[in-house]
């Protein structure tokens, strides 16, 4: 008995090479468009939180120093072991120092300088503490984020010697951005700001 294969022979229905590609690419379309918006906002989110983490490193460190250097007391001390103002002398408010940074004696009667560390071998541009108290005991510790650079820091002093009759200011100019490797997500800051001494510049 034999058997009808017609049935068995293919209908002829099928996709030809040019609707699968058709196919394919309407698919990446689609899904393309949704995934670089998604990308986009990871980068966007990204640099937002880097650019928030600027600001607020920034804020953070103004509002320290400037306290800090506002509220600095005369070098009384240079005949002492614990004399600060090495190269000012005794009746002085502010040092420059090399960093570039600032040397005060703070509230606390404290020496403490902030500046600037610079170390090239691993791309560190951090600004940096400097205390030591009246023992004698020397402390250091970090005023910005590892995850920011320090491009620039400047400091200008005015009124620092005593026979000028004018009251001490400082002068911070301040130029940070983010570390990141793609230029487009490296945020960046310029500050600058003048801080007075709060008590008057009696000659001493």
């Amino acid at each position: 008995m034999k058997k009808d294969i017609s049935k068995f022979k293919k209908s002829g229905v099928g996709f030809t090479l040019i609707e699968v590609m058709v196919s394919v690419a309407i698919f990446s379309l689609l899904i393309a468009g949704p995934t670089g918006f998604f990308i986009s906002s990871l980068k966007a989110q990204k640099k937002a939180l880097s650019s928030q983490e600027l600001v607020d490193t920034a804020s953070y460190f103004l509002e320290y120093a400037s306290r800090a250097i506002r509220m600095a007391q005369k070098e009384k001390n240079m005949g002492s072991p614990n004399v600060c103002l090495t190269v000012s002398g005794n009746g002085a408010n502010y040092e420059i120092t090399e960093g570039p940074g600032i040397k005060f004696i703070n509230y606390k009667g404290e020496c403490q300088k902030i500046y600037l560390e610079v170390i090239e071998n691993i791309n560190s541009r951090r600004l940096k503490e400097w205390r030591r108290d009246l023992n004698g005991v020397e402390k250091t510790g970090y005023l910005t984020s590892v995850n920011l650079e320090v491009v620039d820091f400047k400091i200008k002093l005015s009124g620092g010697v005593q026979s000028d009759n004018l009251q001490p200011k400082v002068t911070i100019f301040l130029n940070m951005r983010g570390k990141s490797q793609v230029e487009e997500m490296r945020p960046e800051i310029n500050i600058q700001t003048t801080i007075s001494q709060r008590n008057l510049d009696v000659e001493q």
